[in-house]
C-alpha cells in the first residue's frame, strides 16, 4: 500500500473530524447496509487515515451509504461519516476510480427516493441485487443478518408512506427535463 499524503490532506480538509476515528466500530454495528459493503465503515475510514487511496475509491461501501445519519448519530467523536462518504463519491468520479456497481447503487438509491420519498432498506437492497445481476445469489450470511434485522425490527417489509411524494416526483421530473 502506498501512502496518499495528497489524498490524506485533500479528505482532512474536508473532513477533519476524520482523524478522531479510533476504530471502536459504533459506525458499522449501526449501519443497516454495512452486510452489502466489501469494506464496512469502520475499515473505510481507517484506510482512508492510512491515506489508501486505491482502496478507498475503489470501494463499493461509499455507494452503498444510505446516507441514513445512523453511524454519525452513534459515533461519539461526531465524525461526520456520510459527508465523508458524500466526498468520496466525488472523489472517486472525478479519479476514474468508479466501480461498475456504483452507478448502478446510485441508480437504486434515486429511485427509491423518487418513488418512495425516502429509501426503504429492503427495497433498496433487492433493486440493486437485481441491477448488480445478484437478486437469487445471496449468500448465507446475508441471508441471517436480514432475518436478525428484521426480528430487530430494523429491516421493514414495507416502507413508510410519507408526505409530499408527489413534490419528490415533480423535482425529479423536472431533473430529468433539464438533462
Amino acid at each position: 500500500m502506498k501512502k496518499d499524503l495528497d489524498f490524506i490532506r485533500k479528505v482532512q480538509e474536508e473532513v477533519p473530524e476524520v482523524n478522531r476515528c479510533y476504530q471502536c466500530l459504533t459506525c458499522t454495528l449501526g449501519c443497516p447496509l454495512a452486510f452489502t459493503m466489501d469494506l464496512k465503515p469502520h475499515e473505510l475510514l481507517k484506510h482512508v487515515q492510512l491515506g489508501d487511496k486505491e482502496k478507498v475509491l475503489r470501494a463499493s461501501t461509499c455507494w452503498m451509504c444510505a446516507s441514513c445519519e445512523t453511524c454519525a448519530t452513534r459515533c461519539p467523536n461526531e465524525i461526520p461519516i456520510v459527508k465523508l462518504m458524500d466526498l468520496l463519491r466525488q472523489m472517486s468520479v472525478k479519479e476514474g476510480k468508479v466501480t461498475e456497481q456504483g452507478p448502478k447503487i446510485n441508480d437504486a438509491f434515486l429511485a427509491a427516493i423518487k418513488y418512495l420519498g425516502r429509501v426503504h432498506e429492503l427495497a433498496l437492497i433487492i433493486d440493486l441485487k437485481r441491477r448488480t445481476g445478484g437478486l437469487f445469489k445471496l449468500n448465507p450470511d446475508e441471508i441471517r443478518l436480514a432475518v436478525q434485522m428484521f426480528r430487530h425490527g430494523k429491516l421493514k417489509l414495507l416502507p413508510i408512506k410519507i408526505k409530499g411524494t408527489k413534490v419528490m416526483k415533480k423535482i425529479f421530473s423536472q431533473l430529468e427535463k433539464q438533462k
